[in-house]
């Protein structure tokens, strides 16, 4: 079932008919991961323990091992993630501290492999 499209961060925008644009299949489940993964637990009021919270590892020592684990503890509760192939979460820190994140999963309904990448702290 479809759902306006919205990228984290960013605003709603018009569809080709002038109304919301909308998004489903993989693409809904591919803004899905990403908005769970950057919002920090307890900004949902509904859902208390929704989030990944990435944004806390902001302005601490970078963290890759500890990053992953919290992307891969939360990335299988999103439905549209499938559980085999298990998904690639690459975490990679720069000299200047800053923090990349890429993944590669497989779509839970279509089986088509999908990449998420993003700098954690820029969205």
């Amino acid at each position: 079932m479809p759902d306006l499209s919205h990228e984290f961060g960013g605003d709603l925008f018009a569809g080709p008919t002038g109304d919301l644009a909308l998004a489903a299949g993989a693409a809904l489940g591919r803004q899905r991961v990403l908005r769970r993964l950057l919002t920090n637990p307890g900004d949902y009021i509904w859902q208390p323990d929704y989030g990944a919270g990435l944004g806390r590892f902001v302005g601490e020592p970078a963290a890759p091992e500890r990053i992953r684990a919290v992307v891969r503890s939360q990335i299988f509760r999103e439905r549209s993630v499938a559980r085999s192939p298990e998904p690639v979460v690459e975490v990679q820190a720069g000299d200047d501290g800053r923090v990349f994140v890429g993944i590669r999963y497989a779509d839970a309904d279509s089986g088509e492999t999908l990449s998420i990448s993003f700098r954690v702290g820029e969205q």
